[in-house]
């Protein structure tokens, strides 16, 4: 999760977070290239006295800066393609959650199980015990298994919300009406946080999400304990 001061992005705990984290390096660095360029151009500008008559009037260097731009967007916009076509890639999820949004908190159904769903709210800054992150921690996780296509149906009863998870690079627009979805594959055991990314109301900032990933058969048990106390 995040951490004070912290300047990056969160650890990665996704193949399709690692591939937008690698874009972002890439992008950056061509970002840093050029700002150099463009600085020491400018500096060499303004502190020489000298006139090159060459560079005043040249066909040669007006085709470099017009083809040599044009190279580098293609550069950014290849990897940026290939990485939006992968987040909409949806094959065979092994599990089906939808997640709803409400004034002010989530809740979860896990449509491949007959009677499996909850709320999901807040833990009031009184209550949480040691250990526990303010604003952050709900009374009840979304449980998922580790290494397994995850699909999430994502929609609104009320106004607009949004489901995000930084570390697993998936964020969707929860639009009342309207049934959109995302997709991921956790990476490693582990609780990942987000909260609603849409301005949603009063208490748009205590609507927090939990992903907690498990291995298959931790998964497996939790969801039958659910299923004995519904």
């Amino acid at each position: 999760m995040a951490h004070p001061s912290q300047l990056g992005f969160q650890d990665a705990a996704s193949p399709v977070m690692e591939e937008l984290i690698h874009f972002h390096d890439h992008t950056l660095m061509i970002v840093f290239l050029i700002s150099t360029l463009v600085l020491y151009i400018i500096t060499a500008m303004v502190t020489t006295k000298l006139t090159n008559k060459y560079i005043l009037d040249s066909q040669e260097i007006e085709i470099v800066w017009t083809i040599l731009p044009a190279i580098i967007l293609i550069m950014i916009a290849l990897p940026s393609l290939r990485i939006l076509y992968l987040m909409d890639e949806i094959n065979d999820p092994h599990l089906t959650i939808k997640a709803m949004g409400h004034q002010w908190y989530w809740s979860y159904e896990y449509t491949d199980y007959e009677d499996l769903g909850f709320d999901s709210y807040m833990i009031q800054t009184q209550d949480l015990t040691p250990g526990q992150f303010r604003l952050l921690e709900t009374d009840h996780r979304m449980v998922v298994p580790m290494e397994s296509p995850i699909r999430v149906l994502v929609s609104a009863e009320d106004v607009l919300h949004s489901w995000a998870v930084p570390a697993l690079g998936v964020k969707m627009d929860a639009v009342p009406g309207r049934l959109n979805q995302t997709a991921f594959i956790v990476s490693r055991p582990g609780i990942y946080y987000g909260q609603c990314s849409e301005i949603c109301g009063a208490n748009h900032s205590f609507m927090p999400i939990v992903v907690e990933a498990v291995p298959l058969e931790h998964f497996e048990a939790w969801s039958s304990s659910m299923l004995e106390e519904a």
